[in-house]
């Protein structure tokens, strides 16, 4: 990619980077079908992604839901797509036509159509999620964890039976992922446990044309397509 523009190149790069992650990732179907990932971001925006410069939110009890501090979060949305590079490679990634065909070919879920999504987290001590399934409109979700402390292994997220047990706790390492499938089994969520630092975190999301938050959206007026 030698004489490209820095950020034709950042946007290529990751793309491709992206697909081969998801290529390469490991599906298992116990309690429910879920993809497990490693090496999802090219190194340097993984390292961009987590020097983006956005406060550390305080957290209060957050009882159980992230929705209990929505002043506070922060999203790869329009406006910040322009002033960091970082965003407008990562959301460019998941944008991207051949991103958005792989992925239904491996998932099995019609995505064209539907509209992206990209929180960035920031969680610590005393953050918990509650067990829950994620709602109806979200048609796909990735979780792309940032974290290089040494306990980030341990903060990944609880993927749950219909009766709440744990069954798997995913990697929290720096640069792994999770996928699933938003159903009315895919009990998830995050038991309460030390988080000595800040547990970062990238949810990737599509969402049906009719989200209503527009704010959120990476390219709220354009759906992605696929090949």
């Amino acid at each position: 990619m030698d004489g490209l523009p820095p950020l034709v190149s950042a946007v290529l790069a990751a793309g491709a980077h992206v697909r081969h992650a998801i290529c390469m990732a490991h599906r298992a179907d116990d309690p429910y079908p879920h993809w497990t990932l490693h090496q999802v971001l090219p190194s340097e925006l993984c390292r961009a992604v987590t020097a983006l410069p956005f406060a550390t939110p305080p957290i209060d009890d957050t009882q159980g839901k992230r929705a209990t501090h929505n002043t506070t979060r922060i999203f790869i949305s329009e406006p910040n797509r322009a002033r960091h590079l970082a965003c407008e490679a990562l959301a460019e990634a998941f944008q991207d036509e051949a991103t958005v065909a792989l992925l239904q070919d491996v998932c099995g879920r019609r995505l064209a159509g539907s509209s992206l999504r990209i929180e960035y987290c920031q969680d610590t001590d005393g953050f918990w999620l509650e067990p829950h399934t994620d709602i109806g409109a979200k048609l796909f979700t990735m979780l792309i964890y940032l974290s290089d402390h040494p306990d980030a292994e341990r903060w990944g997220t609880d993927v749950l039976d219909a009766q709440h047990n744990l069954v798997e706790r995913s990697s929290g390492a720096r640069n792994t992922g999770l996928i699933f499938l938003p159903a009315a089994d895919t009990w998830h969520g995050f038991a309460r446990r030390p988080i000595r630092g800040v547990r970062r975190s990238l949810i990737v999301n599509y969402v049906v044309p009719e989200w209503r938050s527009r704010h959120q959206l990476a390219f709220p007026g354009e759906p992605v397509y696929a090949w």
